[in-house]
């Protein structure tokens, strides 16, 4: 947990990604509270243990942390690194080799290697670490929690929610599909009445349906943001890393501003 909890605030929930892109850091400078979720299966192709960075000859790398092996339930909390791969040393290279000439370098590389000098043996001790560390260096002021213990109950009895709703007999209201109804759990337990969520989950969350349970609803909007890659034809998206080195903290700062709740 990064700071104190504040009683009437904005909240969101996410799964825990690696150095995630510029619109992950939006959602959370958005809210009053953030929580880092890891108590959901696992799913190989999310951004959760890799991401994207650009290599000086213009193409875009994907850098990656090694896993132990895992089974196709094994919780994001339960996912163990594999430290017999020297990955981090690998990565902090490969930041060196590409972004040693970006313009921010000089200001950025020192938060990399207090980032990947560290050992962590979780997947969830990286990435919240990382998250954690990388706001507090932009200066965001949300309260990042990532003690997910307290909701283990809510999973088990969420776990047949669509089947049994006399569990939490207020969601009979619209009686959600197991997601949905995570959300409104969210919100009731942590006294919220505002939840932000990233844009791609209009396709899963309704406001109409939020708004029967008093909560508004809103998505993260990020504008479109470019900036210099090298010279080469702008990549969106990338890792908050290349974000970082080509427009240092005060203009990361300002990126993060570039949004619109819809």
């Amino acid at each position: 947990m990064c700071k104190e909890t504040a009683n009437d605030f904005k909240l969101a929930a996410m799964q825990p990604y690696f150095m995630p892109y510029i619109g992950y850091w939006q959602a959370i400078s958005a809210v009053d509270k953030y929580i880092l979720y890891g108590n959901l299966t696992f799913i190989k192709d999310a951004w959760m243990n890799r991401n994207r960075i650009r290599q000086k000859n213009g193409l875009v790398n994907i850098i990656t942390v090694p896993l132990q092996r895992k089974s196709s339930n094994t919780l994001i909390n339960d996912i163990q690194i594999d430290n017999s791969f020297k990955w981090n040393e690998k990565l902090l290279k490969a930041i060196l080799l590409n972004y040693s000439k970006a313009e921010y370098f000089d200001e950025i590389y020192p938060l990399m290697e207090q980032l990947f000098t560290q050992r962590y043996d979780t997947l969830m001790q990286l990435n919240a670490q990382t998250i954690c560390d990388v706001a507090n260096f932009l200066e965001i002021k949300t309260e990042i929690d990532y003690d997910n213990s307290r909701y283990l109950e809510m999973e088990e009895i969420l776990k047949d929610i669509e089947a049994d709703y006399s569990k939490l007999p207020y969601l009979e209201k619209t009686r959600p599909i197991r997601k949905v109804a995570r959300v409104f759990e969210f919100c009731r337990r942590e006294n919220s009445k505002h939840f932000i969520n990233a844009i791609g989950g209009r396709e899963l969350y309704d406001k109409d349906e939020f708004a029967q349970y008093g909560i508004k609803l809103e998505f993260v909007e990020t504008h479109h943001i470019e900036y210099n890659q090298f010279g080469n034809p702008f990549e969106p998206n990338l890792s908050i890393i290349d974000v970082l080195m080509h427009n240092g903290k005060e203009r990361t700062q300002q990126l993060l501003n570039e949004y619109t709740l819809v």
